[in-house]
């Protein structure tokens, strides 16, 4: 065991995760350096298979113990390598946390990640979950991902387009266990083209008395929002958003828009699709601030699922199933998890 190495044997996981779920795990092994992976997974507790990579433990949901080792990216460097044009291109560790991310890069006078300000997790799980807020997703600003594939014991590098990104979907979530992300490459605009359509943002800007907003402005407004609607997973466990807004046809939305005009509708990626609010669904469906012992759904929001301090994964889990059947026999519409389930199915 190096320095940039380091193993812990039946490793307690409930401060590792922002639901704050009772698992653990038969080994995890923590590395700073990504260089160390090969080494790492030679190591007697990978040698065997690895259960899970592990970032900031905000996107998934426990409902049982990982079967097999778990591995932590620890890694915090961030780099800016160069300018290209109209971007700088700055390279992250995936084991880099987000929001903190998205300031440094505000503060280096970047612009394009203020609408993602706040969000909990890790740069390494950005490009998995594709994540996105308030109009903006981070593949509009990913330039390469690097990953270390166990399999085959080669080093990827992958371009935007290689990517596969898709609502909340890459490749690197399509095939969970096939990459390891070590770091991210992002192109971040000198010159920032704000995005401020999404509802609500400009009411905040507005009331924080900001005419011509900065891209700290946005963020500042963004943290307003979400803080006023998210719970804080270190006082409330809870994942954010906890299912996806649910793609449609765009004939079947138009369909369930004329029986319920107060449902918001989105366009979807194409003429064809139109994106639903899951929140709206659940919230129609009374779940907003429903609880079964300490498994709950927020007041504030329908999206978020929370743990009042004593849920299992496995109640929260099925708290979850019970939403999305209701959601389904009322609206005929399939709602899903975004976070991943460690422990069980969907």
């Amino acid at each position: 065991m190096t320095s940039n190495l380091r193993i812990v044997r039946d490793a307690p996981l409930r401060q590792r995760n922002t639901f704050g779920v009772a698992a653990r795990a038969p080994w995890l092994v923590s590395i700073d350096d990504p260089a160390a992976l090969p080494q790492a997974l030679q190591s007697a507790p990978l040698r065997d298979g690895l259960a899970l990579v592990l970032g900031g433990g905000s996107n998934l949901l426990f409902a049982g113990d990982p079967d097999g080792a778990v591995l932590e990216l620890s890694g915090r460097s961030v780099q800016v390598l160069r300018h290209e044009d109209e971007h700088a291109i700055v390279r992250a560790d995936a084991g880099v946390q987000w929001h903190g991310f998205v300031l440094q890069s505000l503060a280096l006078g970047y612009a394009g990640l203020e609408n993602l300000a706040l969000i909990p997790g890790t740069v390494g799980a950005s490009p998995i979950q594709n994540i996105g807020a308030y109009g903006v997703e981070v593949r509009d600003f990913v330039q390469a991902v690097e990953a270390f594939e166990p399999a085959s014991g080669q080093w990827h590098r992958f371009d935007n387009a290689a990517c596969g990104f898709g609502y909340r979907d890459s490749r690197f979530k399509q095939s969970p266990d096939r990459y390891l992300i070590s770091s991210v490459e992002f192109a971040l605009p000198l010159r920032p083209a704000l995005k401020l359509d999404y509802a609500g943002l400009g009411e905040e800007l507005a009331a924080m008395g900001v005419d011509a907003p900065t891209p700290q402005n946005v963020a500042d407004a963004v943290i307003a929002i979400r803080r006023r609607k998210l719970p804080d997973p270190a006082v409330l466990g809870n994942a954010g958003s906890f299912f996806k807004n649910p793609i449609l046809p765009a004939a079947q939305a138009e369909a369930l828009l004329a029986r319920h005009p107060a449902m918001p509708v989105f366009r979807g990626a194409d003429a064809g699709t139109r994106k639903l609010s899951a929140a709206w669904l659940i919230d129609a469906c009374g779940w907003k601030g429903h609880r079964d012992g300490d498994a709950g759904v927020s007041p504030a929001h329908a999206l978020v699922l929370v743990n009042h301090g004593g849920a299992s994964g496995q109640q929260l889990l099925d708290l979850a199933r019970r939403i999305a059947e209701s959601v389904q026999a009322r609206f005929q519409v399939a709602i899903e998890p975004e976070p991943r389930i460690v422990g069980a199915r969907w």
